[in-house]
């Protein structure tokens, strides 16, 4: 077959969920959802695309050795190559391969760079060792000092031009010299208090900041962030489980009105005899505003710095120069509610113009800017989001991006020329299945990785031509998986509509088998409600197979989406929620389940459940605090139920800055009204959550017991945010949910 149509695709999709069926339907369990993980998807490890754009590389298991080597896949023919076996990565005196968490391979391809030992620091394993492989003469040494502690090396980089490597050591930058291995500090002044090289946790957290350095293109210098934490305040987590005492971990985590971090951006020469520091010096309190993003312009001696205000409704844009370390203005976005920062900045036409994300005209699009910010020139016309950036090509003239213009629920590949002229072409079929189409397109915009879902159908692999979005070939379709998932006869996920009269949300349901219109049912809705997510999209995720177990135990579940949540709506959509947290999507939602009630006969008015996690714990408590006249039932996990108690970052640019919004943080903190509940509420948290604190659940329970309200609570010693790290976490916790239901619902 030399290609795959969409329509053929589709029917592909429909025959791996029909093969292997046996006679009789097999239910779902929650050990096997959570403790056996039958239901697990497989990927592709590691993809990446080589330079030429004619060939990617993957890691595939080596069972000789117990390794991954790295290999090559051509994509004309299939055929695979080792380009490095794992019997390459066995150090001297091993009898194993290092394990790849990462790697990286020099400019010139001479050399690989491995990344390994990983070790989780807060959400990410960004800690580990690095070991530098020479392919053409099998040497392979470890990166650092002899005296250098296991694990504790960050963000190793190759320089531009190949001949040393820079990484972060204790909050300290260091350069190794790849001729001879010599090893020099650049910076001494790292510490508990001062982080050279990396991020604090809430610029990691709500910039998505984490490697905190970056090479001039000439190899002579590098700027980095360096963040001053003293000052700032200090959350202490107890680890009570590990030891016969206990033990203290600090945390600094500015919350919200709060001390941040001074952050400030130096430039160091590496081959200076005794590097210094020398600092850009911004106008302002730097503990009053963000630098959210830093890099080199290509091919020069300035870096574009984005600074925002504490407020973070104004983005100024500078280039810093490296030499004379003079800052010169170039562009100002502002919005009156708050601003998202991007990374879709690409140089265009030798350095005369480069690409911006903005949503001034009400829609989120990307721009084409002059160099020195006087001209702007819209390049994704018309009325709807840009969801996401895939590739820029600038040789080709196109930019490609995700857009689902009369969707919200859905994902597809568009393109727009760069000049801004012509409509936009949609190269995702028109007769694709619905559902989440996502690319990774080649350097040089020929071939893609196409993953498809939806809500019925498990990841898709493939590599498709561009822009005729021919199938050259499938990777991975999942069959086994759609056949398991096929074999319980789940019922599916129905998307609909419901109009609260100020705005038409978008929700789905998913009813009971051998579901009767003309009984009542037991409803459990689902909700996260806050900017950052969205809970109703036609996507596999996992299968939602927490939903499907439930509606299989006789519960219709269903979600909605309030007003503010991260769909691809229009800016007002999103920012009409600026001051209104925890405020506008709970009336929202409060609106849309009365309409409901009203539409559909089969919902049990007297047994409506809420349920969700983080933004979506808070909502939960919200709903079951404020309107007891429609939730009779709640599990609120992880939730922020004081405003006052979540970082700067996020908080701040959603609900305003406290001092300047004392109602919006008053009416925004579910914790005001626990006086209202009077459902059955189960409350779950860990006490190792580094990211909502325990402290959120206590001071709500301290609350409760003041109010006199009966709950229920279930703390978990030592889990994070996610609930999901030791022995047996999760298949509890979900069997503790839904014994909860059972007895409540």
């Amino acid at each position: 077959m030399k290609y795959i149509t969409a329509l053929t695709l589709s029917c592909m999709l429909a025959a791996a969920a029909a093969v292997s069926l046996p006679a009789q339907d097999k239910a779902l369990t929650l050990e096997d959802i959570y403790k056996n993980h039958e239901y697990s998807s497989k990927s592709i490890s590691a993809f990446r695309w080589t330079g030429n754009g004619h060939s990617f590389l993957t890691l595939e298991e080596d069972s000789t050795s117990g390794g991954k080597s790295i290999i090559l896949n051509d994509i004309s023919t299939g055929e695979k190559t080792v380009v490095l076996a794992a019997s390459s990565l066995i150090p001297e005196g091993w009898d194993r391969p290092l394990t790849i968490n990462g790697y990286t391979w020099s400019p010139d391809g001479s050399q690989l760079m491995v990344y390994t030992d990983a070790q989780r620091v807060w959400r990410t394993a960004k800690r580990g060792n690095y070991w530098l492989c020479t392919p053409g003469t099998g040497e392979l040494r470890q990166l650092g000092l002899p005296g250098f502690e296991p694990s504790r090396m960050q963000f190793a980089k190759f320089s531009p031009d190949g001949t040393k490597v820079a990484y972060v050591y204790k909050n300290n930058l260091y350069v190794e010299s790849l001729a001879d291995g010599n090893v020099r500090q650049l910076t001494f002044d790292g510490s508990d208090g001062i982080i050279n090289g990396q991020f604090d946790w809430v610029y990691e957290e709500e910039l998505h900041q984490q490697d905190g350095w970056r090479w001039s293109p000439d190899s002579r210098s590098i700027a980095y962030w360096q963040f001053d934490t003293r000052g700032t305040g200090t959350f202490y987590m107890i680890d009570n489980i590990d030891s016969i005492y206990s033990t203290v971990i600090p945390l600094p985590y500015p919350k919200a009105g709060t001390t941040n971090s001074a952050a400030r951006i130096g430039v160091v020469d590496v081959d200076a005899e005794e590097p210094v520091t020398r600092w850009f010096e911004f106008e302002g309190d730097p503990r009053e505003h963000y630098l959210a993003r830093m890099e080199f312009v290509p091919g020069s001696d300035e870096v574009m710095i984005q600074r925002l205000n504490r407020a973070q409704n104004t983005d100024c844009v500078y280039y810093g120069d490296i030499r004379t370390m003079e800052l010169t203005p170039v562009l100002t976005e502002t919005d009156e509610a708050f601003l998202d920062v991007h990374d879709d900045i690409v140089w265009l036409e030798g350095g005369k113009y480069f690409t911006w994300t903005s949503e001034r005209d009400g829609w989120r699009h990307l721009y084409r800017v002059s160099r020195d910010g006087s001209e702007m020139t819209l390049i994704t016309n018309g009325g709807f989001d840009v969801v996401s950036v895939v590739r820029i090509d600038p040789e080709g003239g196109w930019v490609y991006y995700i857009a689902s213009p009369d969707s919200p629920v859905d994902r597809y590949l568009y393109r727009s020329r760069l000049n801004g002229k012509g409509t936009p072409e949609r190269l995702t079929p028109a007769d694709a299945p619905a559902g989440h189409h996502s690319y990774d397109i080649s350097p040089d915009a020929r071939y893609a990785m196409h993953t498809f879902s939806n809500s019925e159908t498990p990841s898709v692999y493939e590599i498709v031509s561009l822009p005729k979005h021919k199938s050259v070939r499938v990777l991975e379709d999942n069959h086994e998986l759609a056949a398991r998932f096929a074999a319980v006869n789940p019922g599916p996920k129905e998307f609909f509509k419901v109009d609260i009269g100020d705005v038409v949300l978008d929700g789905w349901m998913i009813k009971p088998a051998g579901f009767d219109s003309t009984q009542k049912y037991p409803v459990i809705f689902y909700i996260y409600g806050e900017p950052w997510q969205s809970t109703v999209q036609n996507t596999w995720s996992g299968g939602d197979l927490w939903s499907r177990f439930l509606a299989q135990e006789g519960y219709i579940v269903m979600s909605i989406d309030p007003r503010g949540v991260a769909t691809p709506r229009g800016r007002q959509w999103r920012k009409c929620v600026h001051g209104k947290i925890g405020i506008l999507p709970i009336a929202d939602h409060a609106a849309a389940v009365t309409r409901l009630l009203q539409t559909y006969s089969f919902m049990d008015p007297d047994r409506i459940g809420i349920w969700g996690w983080s933004g979506g714990g808070s909502s939960t408590a919200h709903l079951m605090f404020k309107h007891p006249e429609i939730y009779s039932t709640g599990i609120a996990v992880a939730g922020v139920y004081s405003l006052y108690l979540y970082d700067t970052i996020y908080q701040e640019r959603y609900s305003g800055i406290p001092s300047l919004n004392p109602q919006s943080y008053h009416d925004g903190s579910a914790i005001n009204f626990a006086g209202g509940l009077e459902g059955d509420l189960l409350l779950i948290h860990g006490t190792g959550d580094d990211n909502v604190h325990y402290q959120c659940c206590e001071m709500l329970v301290n609350e409760l017991i003041k109010q006199n309200k009966m709950f229920y609570q279930l703390s978990y010693p030592m889990r994070t945010h996610s609930i999901n790290e030791r022995e047996n976490t999760s298949y509890h916790l979900y069997q503790s949910m839904f014994r909860f239901w059972q007895e409540n619902l």
